[in-house]
């Protein structure tokens, strides 16, 4: 049981790791930047090189941790899955499950906000800048 118990953990927090860096890599500078912290942006890419190179393979990036979302969403909520029929078993089951539900909202909320941050953003602010100007 211990094992099974290992594999879950291990699974979502590889989810909240490839969600999270979707963040890191894109909704931070943006952020960052949005409210005249470019300095600061630029100063973390040019401190922590790997953020150039999340940045630069933002699409895969985004592939994988979308991919990983929904392949979690199936192993949740798949059809003809149960809990054992020994109480105990079938009350630390629930509790499983129930964590693991709230690791995908979480995981899938910060995914959108990344998401959102890397391919919404600039298409929604030129279209509200050409809006306002003419």
């Amino acid at each position: 049981m211990k094992a099974k118990n290992f594999q879950n953990k291990g699974w979502s927090g590889l989810i909240l790791f490839t969600s999270s860096a979707t963040l890191i890599c894109c909704a931070l500078p943006i952020l960052l930047v949005s409210i005249g912290l470019g300095a600061v942006s630029a100063a973390l890419f040019a401190n922590f090189p790997f953020l150039e190179t999340l940045a630069l393979h933002k699409n895969w990036l985004f592939f994988g941790a979308g991919l990983l979302l929904a392949l979690s969403a199936w192993f949740i909520y798949r059809p003809g899955r149960t809990c054992p029929s020994d109480p105990e078993l079938a009350r630390q089951c629930a509790q499983a499950d129930k964590a693991s539900k709230w690791v995908l909202l979480i995981a899938g909320i910060i995914w959108l906000i990344g998401f959102s941050a890397a391919y919404l953003a600039l298409p929604i602010m030129n279209i509200y800048d050409n809006f306002v100007i003419n």
